[in-house]
C-alpha cells in the first residue's frame, strides 16, 4: 500500500555523530559537537543525505538543560539552537543539486527523555521558547520528538503559538511508546498489545490529540520498531489518508524506565537489527499505510540507504 508520496527521514544523530568521531560525551550529548565539532555536525547530516533522506533534523535534541545545565542554557540555549539550524540547512542546501532535502526543527522533551512524568507545564516556556526562537529561520517543518505525553506535545503548539509561526510551517509530533509492558525479550519486543505512550496514555487518544493541535503528521520515534509498528496501525486506523504517519525505531537493547537511566548512559544496541532486518520492519510499516520512515538512535546511513532503496523500488513498482 504506497497510495501517498513516501518520504525518507535521516537516522539517529547522536550516535552518528559518535560513530563519525565528532566530540561526544555525557551529559552534553550531540550538543557538544555544535560548538567543539560544528564541520562533524554537517558531516552527519550529509551523510544521512548521501544515504538517501529526504528530510534531516537539526541537532538540537540536548539542547536542554539536563544536558548543557542551567547557566549554559540560559546564555545560549537560542543561539545554539540557530546554530544547530544554520548547519542542518547549509548540509541541505548543498544537497539540492541531487534530490531536494527538507530541514525539521527538533523539539525534544524538556526534562529529559522518556521522563513525562517530570514535565512541568508552568516551566515549559523557559525551555521550549528559546529553541523556536533559535530555529524558525532555518527550519522547514518543526518537529516535537520523542514526547511521552500529549501534555508535552501540547507545550509545542502552545510555544509555536506563542511565537506567531502556527501558520507558516507543517507540524509533526513524534511520540515515544511505553516499551515495558509486555516484554518477554530483553525489552525489545515492546508493548505491541496497548498502545500505550510512556505516560500511560493511549495512542488512540495521543493521536487525537495531536491532530485536534494541528499536526500534519503523527509520528513514533525513539522505541522498539515492534511497538512502532502496533502503534502505526492504530494511527492509520484513526486518520486514515487525512493526516500522515509514519516511525523511526531505535536499536536500543533495553527499554529505558523512569530512573532517569536514557539521560545518564549509552546503550547497548541490538544485535538483530542490521539495516536488512530493519528494513523489514520498514517494509511492514509501508504496508499498513506508513508515509514517513526513517530512523532513530543507532540507525546508521546504511539503514537510511536501505529504506530508501525498498521506498524507490515501491514508487518504480507502482508506476508500472
Amino acid at each position: 500500500m504506497m497510495s501517498a508520496q513516501v518520504m525518507v527521514l535521516d537516522g539517529g544523530m547522536g550516535r552518528e555523530l559518535m560513530r563519525i568521531g565528532a566530540p561526544f560525551r555525557q551529559p552534553e550529548w550531540s550538543a557538544l559537537a555544535l560548538t567543539d565539532g560544528p564541520d562533524r555536525v554537517v558531516q552527519a547530516h550529509t551523510n544521512f543525505i548521501d544515504a538517501g533522506a529526504q528530510v534531516i533534523t537539526t541537532n538540537s535534541y540536548a539542547i536542554v538543560p539536563f544536558h548543557i545545565g542551567e547557566e549554559r542554557f540560559a546564555a545560549e540555549a537560542r543561539d545554539l539552537a540557530a546554530l544547530s539550524g544554520r548547519l542542518a540547512r547549509q548540509a541541505a542546501s548543498a544537497a539540492s543539486a541531487s534530490h531536494p532535502v527538507l530541514v525539521a526543527g527538533s523539539l525534544p522533551p524538556l526534562f529529559g527523555s522518556y521522563r513525562p512524568d517530570l514535565f512541568a507545564a508552568v516551566d515549559a516556556p523557559r525551555l521550549i521558547d528559546p529553541l523556536v526562537e533559535g530555529l524558525t529561520e532555518h527550519i522547514d517543518i518543526w518537529l516535537g520528538e520523542t514526547l511521552g505525553s500529549i501534555a508535552e506535545a501540547t507545550a509545542v503548539r502552545n510555544a509555536l503559538d506563542r511565537a506567531g509561526t502556527s501558520a507558516t510551517l507543517p507540524l509533526w509530533i513524534s511520540y515515544t511508546l511505553d516499551n515495558t509492558r509486555g516484554n518477554t525479550r530483553g525489552n525489545t519486543r515492546g508493548n505491541t498489545r496497548d498502545g500505550l505512550l510512556r505516560s500511560g496514555e493511549p495512542v488512540a487518544d495521543a493521536v487525537a490529540a495531536a491532530v485536534d493541535l494541528g499536526a500534519s503528521a503523527v509520528l513514533f520515534n525513539c522505541c522498539s520498531a515492534e511497538t512502532i509498528t502496533a502503534a502505526i496501525a492504530i494511527a492509520v486506523g484513526r486518520v486514515g489518508d487525512s493526516v500522515a504517519v509514519g516511525g523511526y525505531a531505535n536499536r536500543f537493547v533495553a527499554a529505558h524506565t523512569t530512573t532517569g537511566e536514557a539521560n545518564a548512559q549509552i546503550s547497548e544496541f541490538r544485535n538483530d537489527l542490521d539495516p536488512p532486518s530493519y528494513g523489514r520492519f520498514v517494509s511492514n510499516w509501508l504496508d499498513i499505510g506508513a508515509t514517513l520512515v526513517g530512523g532513530c538512535c543507532g540507525m546508521e546511513p546504511a539503514h537510511i540507504e536501505l529504506i530508501a532503496t525498498i521506498v524507490k523500488e515501491r514508487q518504480v513498482s507502482a508506476q508500472t
